[in-house]
């Protein structure tokens, strides 16, 4: 059956209903489970029951997958000690199938602005297991990564979208290192006028990234574009380079580029436009 509604509106476990077949879904460590920071009631924030991340396991044509969502609504989807721990462990135990010959699948629903400050070592932490896990996870199976909107994926996290095997990206979405504000307030309005909504697009967004070959592939917003992305990626097998094996060419592409000078967006694809296979 079609599903022809926007992605980028649902929430998390409803975009984790949404990859995995009808009637495959089950939660791990859902809401019921009360599984909450710690962190975020002391400072006078309201803690969510299930640290604003989705774990899921179910079938994605008829194979084991796990999928995991960010809910970007909740503190902008970063990354605490309990919702990057559920990441991590979900990761983690669908390699250690893989090494016990059950070959499970893995997705990444990724809306976030990276840790989160309240949790500060401890999210950093967090997301550094991430990372390894990804690493780990990927000589055994595609690990699909998606960014849609209208968080975006930032920080710490946004290298754990680069360790994936495949990046898939809608036109709305946002890619980069540092957030317009962080950028801001650090470099200051000049340089990066956080405000200027078609300036960032065209910095950061997905279709500037997929022009650059920072990600793998560029869908229009809705479940079934998404999904079709997904099952290609994961059709494609592991493969035999990931992008982070690039490393080198990135480093020599980035020490020509000059720093005194405004980049734009074709600078970006000039820049990276020909990333080595």
């Amino acid at each position: 059956m079609r599903d022809d509604r926007s992605f980028i509106e649902l929430k998390a476990r409803e975009r984790a209903h949404a990859l995995l077949d009808d009637g495959s879904y089950r939660e791990l460590l859902d809401p019921f489970e009360g599984i909450i920071s710690p962190w975020l009631g002391p400072q006078g924030i309201v803690p969510q029951a299930d640290d604003g991340m989705v774990v899921a396991k179910g079938t994605i044509n008829g194979k084991p997958a796990v999928v995991v969502a960010i809910e970007g609504a909740f503190q902008g989807g970063s990354m605490g000690e309990v919702s990057g721990a559920k990441m991590a462990a979900a990761l983690e135990l669908a390699a250690e199938d893989n090494r016990n010959g059950i070959p499970t699948q893995a997705v990444l629903s990724l809306e976030t602005g990276g840790v989160r400050l309240q949790e500060a070592n401890l999210g950093l932490a967090a997301i550094a297991d991430i990372h390894a896990a990804i690493v780990d996870l990927r000589r055994y199976t595609p690990v699909i990564g998606i960014v849609t909107g209208t968080v975006g994926c930032f920080g710490g996290m946004s290298i754990a979208a680069a360790l994936c095997s495949h990046l898939i990206v809608t036109r709305e979405a946002r890619l980069g290192l540092n957030g317009p504000q962080v950028i801001e307030q650090e470099a200051g309005i000049e340089e990066y006028d956080s405000r200027n909504r078609p300036f960032i697009w065209s910095m950061t967004g997905g279709e500037v990234r997929y022009a650059s070959g920072l990600v793998d592939a560029l869908v229009p917003d809705g479940i079934n574009a998404v999904k079709q992305a997904v099952n290609d990626a994961l059709a494609k097998g592991v493969p035999e380079r990931v992008r982070t094996d690039n490393y080198a060419w990135y480093l020599e592409r980035l020490s020509q580029f000059d720093t005194r000078k405004q980049a734009d967006s074709e600078q970006i694809k000039q820049l990276f436009g020909e990333v080595k296979s």
